[in-house]
């Protein structure tokens, strides 16, 4: 239970920080933390991110920060193709779903070390307006990619949604980090809802976990302002390697059994 409250901090935290990236590790928390199978560990991982993430979420809300129809666009395609993800889910191994998170912690690690350029694109012209005819197929392509490894792996991905809205669809930081929270809550309660009957949830966990990560997410929103996101970026970076690390080892030396 102690586990459960302190991974599920640390989550919040860095939803609250990066408006991603903790629902990576909230898999192999919930997995070897607290003690859930895989099976079981996927929907709650979804549940406790997707609640943190709304939360988190309401400061950016008033500041008026969320690109709505893009965040739409994205999160309903996503939303669709994480059922598509949460079916190749039930027919893997589960050591062979544990193996490819590894492999995908270690691409996010590095899209988070490679930063970030607010270029701008066909979703946010010089002037604030959108070029529809090619911000929408792009928009459209995004969400079906993550919404599929949403399902897949059990994450709301927010750590691929930030570059995708930044690099392929050129919105600002501030932009992204707002419109990916409104994404992940959709997403994660698309993969929640597809992934709710695989197992049966412990709740006493669920409830210490969530909380734990709504305080989190509550107390770095206020300080998310004040703190140099590139620097954190490069930490997240380095903490997801070595947790992507211990997930390949214990996949191959202790397999996790559904």
């Amino acid at each position: 239970m102690i586990a459960a409250i302190g991974f599920g901090a640390l989550i919040g935290i860095l939803l609250g920080l990066l408006g991603g990236g903790g629902s990576i590790l909230a898999v192999p928390a919930l997995v070897y933390g607290a003690g859930l199978t895989l099976a079981a560990a996927v929907p709650t991982s979804l549940l406790v991110v997707g609640v943190s993430s709304a939360f988190a979420l309401l400061p950016r809300v008033r500041a008026g920060l969320v690109r709505w129809r893009i965040a739409a666009i994205v999160g309903g395609t996503g939303a669709a193709a994480a059922f598509a993800g949460a079916a190749v889910n039930r027919l893997l191994d589960p050591r062979l779903v544990l193996a490819g998170f590894a492999v995908l912690m270690v691409v996010a690690g590095w899209r988070m070390l490679g930063g970030a350029d607010d270029s701008g694109g066909d979703c946010a012209l010089p002037g604030g307006g959108v070029n529809w005819r090619g911000c929408l197929p792009k928009s459209v392509a995004a969400g079906l990619g993550v919404g599929f490894l949403t399902g897949l792996f059990g994450v709301g991905g927010g750590f691929l949604i930030i570059p995708a809205l930044v690099l392929l669809l050129g919105l600002t930081m501030l932009a992204a980090v707002a419109t990916s929270l409104v994404i992940i809550v959709v997403n994660s309660a698309a993969g929640f809802a597809a992934h709710a009957g695989d197992a049966a949830i412990d709740y006493r966990i669920t409830t210490a976990f969530t909380l734990a990560a709504v305080a989190g997410s509550l107390a770095a929103g206020r300080l998310a302002g004040r703190l140099p996101t590139p620097r954190l970026q490069r930490v997240f970076a380095w903490l997801v390697f070595v947790i992507a690390g211990f997930v390949a080892i214990q996949a191959i030396v202790d397999p996790v059994t559904a």
